[in-house]
C-alpha cells in the first residue's frame, strides 16, 4: 500500500487536488486498499474517509439507468418506447443547425455555428437513446456560444421540480437529430423524468425502494442527511486552489444542483451524493451480474447489455457501454495497461472503476474544478500503480 499512498499524496503534495481518498474493495466486499490525503491549507480541519458525503455528479447515470433497466425487466416501459410518451410536452421539440444548416452535433468549426436555426425534429427519440446519448440532449459546454446562452439562462438545477423542468428543456433546442450520433449530456437526466412518468413515484423513492434499500447501501441518496456536511466546491482555474465562484462550475450555466432534503427535483444525470463505501457498494452489485447482499436487483443479462459495445464502436481504446466505458487497455502513447475495465467517472473529479476479471471494484473521490495539468492523467497513473502492485503480488 504505501506505493499507492505515494501517488496519492504525491498529487495532493503538489496542489493538484484539495484531498484525495481512494477505495477498493473485492467482491464481497472486504477492504483491499484504502488511503485518504488532505491538503491542510486548503481544506484547514478536514477529514476524508470512506463515510465522507461527495457530489458524484455523472456518476448518477449509472444508477439512473440500472434503475430504470429494473423497470423495464418489471414491464412498466420498454427501450424502443418513444420518449413523448411518457413526456409528451417533448412532441414540438426543435433542433439547432447552422445558418447552412449544417447539424451542430457533429460541427467542427464552432465559429459558424451561429445564428443557429431551428428546424423540426424529424426521428423518434427512444429511451433507448436517452441511454446512449443520442437524443440531442447537451451541457452548455457546447463551445457553441449560441447555444449555451440558451441552456444557461433557463438555469435549469433551479427547477422546482421535474414538472418545472420539463417546461423549461421542452423550450430548448436539441443540438442534433435525436438516434444520428452519440452527444454526452443531459440525456440521463430525461430518463430520470421518464423513469418517473412510468412509474409513478419520484427518482428518490424509485432509487429507495430499488436499489439502495432491498441491496441493503447506505452511503448512495437524494439529498444530504440531517447532520451531515459537504465540503466546498474548489477551483484551480486561476493555478492554486480556492473556493468555486459562483457559475464557475459552467456545465448547467449560473448555477449547480442543490442537495437539501426539501428539493423536490431529482436530476438523474447529477444530483445524487455518495460515499466512498456506499458507491463501492453499488458498484459490486454490477460486478455480481446484479446482484448484492442476496438480494437480486437486475438479471445478469441486464448487465451483460449494460457492459456491451453501443456506442464510440471506432475508437482505438475502447467502446461505450450504457454510460460505462469499457477500455481495451491500449494507450494514447502507443503502450498498454489492463483492459476489459467498466470505467466511469464525475464532473468533480470522482473516477472509479470495475474489474470484472479479477472481481474488485475501485473508487478514487476528490471535489475539484478547473485541475491544474500536473493532475492531468491521475486515474490512469492510480490504475497502472494498483496493477504494478497485483503483478508484484502475483
Amino acid at each position: 500500500p504505501a506505493a499507492l499512498d505515494k501517488v496519492l499524496d504525491d498529487y495532493v503534495a503538489a496542489d493538484a487536488f484539495p484531498f484525495l481518498y481512494a477505495r477498493i474493495e473485492d467482491k464481497q466486499g472486504r477492504l483491499i486498499y484504502e488511503h485518504g490525503v488532505v491538503n491542510p491549507e486548503v481544506l484547514p480541519g478536514a477529514l476524508v474517509d470512506g463515510q465522507t458525503w461527495i457530489r458524484i455528479w455523472s456518476m448518477s447515470k449509472i444508477v439512473t439507468i440500472s434503475t430504470l433497466l429494473d423497470l423495464v425487466e418489471d414491464g412498466h416501459l420498454r427501450l424502443d418506447d418513444p420518449v413523448t410518451k411518457y413526456i409528451p410536452e417533448f412532441e414540438s421539440l426543435q433542433v439547432a443547425v447552422s445558418p447552412d444548416g449544417a447539424d451542430l452535433g457533429g460541427i467542427e468549426d464552432k465559429a459558424t455555428a451561429c445564428p443557429l436555426q431551428l428546424v423540426p425534429m424529424e426521428s423518434v427519440m427512444t429511451v433507448r437513446d436517452l441511454i446512449n446519448h443520442q437524443a440531442g440532449f447537451y451541457y452548455a459546454t457546447t463551445g457553441i456560444e449560441c447555444l449555451d446562452s440558451l441552456l444557461a439562462s433557463s438555469n435549469l438545477p433551479m427547477a422546482e421540480n421535474s414538472q418545472a423542468l420539463v417546461d423549461l428543456m421542452a423550450k430548448l433546442p436539441l443540438i442534433q437529430q435525436p438516434g444520428t450520433n452519440d452527444f454526452y449530456g443531459t440525456n440521463t437526466t430525461v430518463l430520470g423524468i421518464v423513469a418517473e412518468r412510468a412509474s409513478g413515484k419520484s427518482l428518490k423513492q424509485l432509487v429507495e425502494e430499488r436499489v439502495t434499500g432491498p441491496l441493503d447501501i447506505e452511503g448512495l441518496r437524494y439529498g444530504l442527511p440531517e447532520g451531515a456536511s459537504l465540503l466546498p466546491r474548489m477551483s484551480a482555474a486561476d493555478g492554486s486552489f480556492r473556493e468555486a465562484h459562483r457559475g464557475e462550475l459552467d456545465i448547467f450555466g449560473p448555477d449547480v444542483p442543490g442537495y437539501d432534503l426539501g428539493r423536490e427535483l431529482y436530476l438523474g444525470g447529477e444530483g445524487m451524493l455518495a460515499t466512498a463505501d456506499g458507491y463501492a457498494d453499488f458498484l459490486r452489485m454490477l460486478l455480481s451480474r446484479g446482484v448484492l447482499n442476496e438480494y437480486r436487483f437486475l438479471d445478469e443479462s441486464t448487465v451483460a447489455e449494460i457492459t456491451s459495445p453501443h456506442t464510440q464502436l471506432d475508437s482505438p481504446y475502447g467502446y461505450n457501454g450504457y454510460n460505462l466505458w469499457v477500455n481495451n487497455g491500449k494507450r494514447p502513447d502507443g503502450s498498454e495497461g489492463e483492459g476489459g475495465l467498466w470505467i466511469g467517472g464525475g464532473y468533480e473529479g470522482t473516477h472509479f472503476w470495475i474489474d470484472p476479471t479479477r472481481e474488485f471494484v475501485a473508487v478514487v473521490m476528490t471535489q475539484t474544478f478547473g485541475t491544474p495539468e500536473r493532475g492531468w492523467n491521475r486515474d490512469e497513473i492510480f490504475r497502472e500503480a494498483v496493477y504494478e502492485q497485483i503483478q508484484l503480488a502475483d
